[in-house]
């Protein structure tokens, strides 16, 4: 419950003393609505008792590298390790030394975590508890317990635990959705192992996209190594994320934050619970996004969607139509603003469902039924097909571009139908990143089918405007938009 002090006036007659008082000297006064900073305390009274501290430790199988130093700080070595630092070393033996503790359990990293339900779950980050051999809880009256790993999920970063107990104090969960920039929240953990720290601070922004599959609610509420894992709790009492990352050039915490949202944390969460770990959809393609420039070029009017780069081969795309240079824009109807949501629409899905790609291609939009399969590793790209035996080239023309058809095996190897394989690349093509090997699918929305109709399509470009070429290289697909000489 949030309880604000506001500033009143003592009496009438002291408040029109103050307001003749401001417009003699100028000054204008305090706007009488103006209030104070919220009081956290009953939210951290109400939301305390069901934040943990979670300590993990690990065998030491492993022998020391040279010079490294093990007697640095654990709670520090857990923020090198979730941040890339490089672990500071010391002078030392040549040669390798066996690490302390010769096998024995040794400790790994300090995080947070808080209580789902009353009978023992506790959720926190993948990274606090990967590699861990033992996971110990401790609550905030002091208890310690010995942890069991349900389940973890690096992708979303999101973890699950259980303690053998029961009646314990456990959160509420928030709706992420009325979640607003500007609104004050406050965090509760264990930085560099100081249990049951209250920051508080203000969200910075909702939705933030930093690469990874979740899209994340940046603050500027202070996080440090071992708040990882703790609650983000909004003015209601309600938790609304987790903490996760920190934005750092220094390695230290530098006003910038992420949490994970807690509906998407809930999600895994309950996967985690049911059989351990978490399955995501995957349809085999490899994506790019869509520029204003490409987007503009194209016909597509805005830059949505995202763009196909590749398609694996006998994929789920593949079998449904989907081809290198298709702007995915839809997924059973869901609008995909950018290519940062396809995977996170797709993954959505349960593997086995029908779902209908809309894709644009070629000026057009059609709809595609994709069978999405389960999630895994995707294939590597290969290496560009050789040049083989095509035909002769055509002369470099107002493109700067010498061309030559594909052989039936190099369509093959490519997986495309048409196309016309680059020989040489001058002037504004070589500019625009055009190379020997690279293959020409279309020219304005235009599909290539020769090197002869190629010719023919050149030849009645406007050579003032800019060009737009969807060019396969290897596996991947992209736009290049060639810009005449001026």
């Amino acid at each position: 419950m949030q309880r604000l002090r506001s500033f009143r006036p003592w009496s009438a007659g002291l408040g029109a003393l103050l307001l003749a008082f401001g417009l003699a000297t100028g000054v204008a006064p305090a706007p009488a609505h103006a209030q104070g900073l919220p009081d956290f305390t009953e939210l951290v009274e109400k939301v305390g008792p069901a934040v943990v501290n979670i300590r993990t430790t690990e065998r030491a199988r492993q022998m020391a590298r040279p010079g490294q130093n093990p007697e640095i700080d654990e709670d520090m070595l857990e923020f090198f390790r979730r941040f890339g630092i490089p672990i500071p070393n010391r002078p030392g033996p040549r040669g390798q030394q066996p690490a302390p503790g010769g096998g024995e359990a040794q400790p790994r990293g300090v995080g947070s975590g808080f209580i789902l339900t009353a009978d023992g779950f506790v959720m926190t980050n993948a990274h606090v508890v990967e590699g861990a051999e033992d996971v110990i809880v401790t609550l905030a009256d002091k208890r310690e317990f010995k942890a069991k790993i349900v389940g973890a999920d690096k992708r979303s970063d999101v973890a699950l635990v259980k303690i053998d107990a029961s009646g314990l104090p456990f959160v509420r969960t928030g709706d992420v959705s009325r979640l607003k920039a500007g609104e004050w929240v406050i965090a509760i953990g264990s930085p560099f192992g100081l249990e049951s720290t209250v920051t508080a601070g203000i969200v910075s922004a909702k939705s933030r996209d930093t690469g990874d599959l979740l899209p994340l609610i940046q603050t500027d509420v202070a996080i440090n190594p071992g708040n990882s894992g703790g609650p983000l709790i909004n003015m209601r009492g309600e938790v609304v994320g987790i903490n996760s990352q920190i934005y750092s050039r220094s390695g230290g915490y530098m006003g910038i934050s992420f949490a994970i949202p807690i509906d998407e944390a809930i999600r895994v969460s309950e996967q985690l619970r049911v059989g351990g770990r978490v399955i995501r959809g995957r349809i085999g393609v490899v994506i790019d996004q869509v520029t204003r420039e490409v987007a503009e070029a194209i016909g597509l009017g805005k830059p949505t969607g995202a763009l196909v780069r590749s398609v694996e081969a006998g994929g789920p795309a593949d079998k449904a139509g989907v081809e290198a240079g298709d702007i995915i824009t839809r997924v059973d109807g869901r609008t995909v603003e950018s290519s940062r949501d396809l995977p996170r629409v797709i993954g959505a899905i349960k593997p086995g469902t029908r779902a209908t790609l809309q894709v644009f291609r070629r000026g057009a939009t059609r709809d595609l039924a994709v069978t999405v399969a389960e999630f895994e590793a995707e294939q590597s790209a290969r290496a560009t097909p050789d040049k083989g035996e095509g035909a002769k080239p055509a002369p470099v023309g107002a493109l700067g571009l010498a061309v030559a058809d594909l052989t039936d095996a190099q369509k093959r190897e490519l997986k495309v139908k048409n196309g016309v394989r680059v020989e040489s690349a001058e002037g504004v093509a070589a500019r625009a990143g055009l190379r020997e090997g690279d293959v020409i699918m279309t020219i304005d929305n235009v599909e290539i089918t020769s090197a002869r109709q190629f010719a023919a399509v050149t030849a009645k470009l406007d050579k003032s405007k800019p060009v737009t070429l969807l060019v396969k290289r290897g596996d991947a697909a992209t736009f290049l938009i060639l810009r005449p000489a001026r």
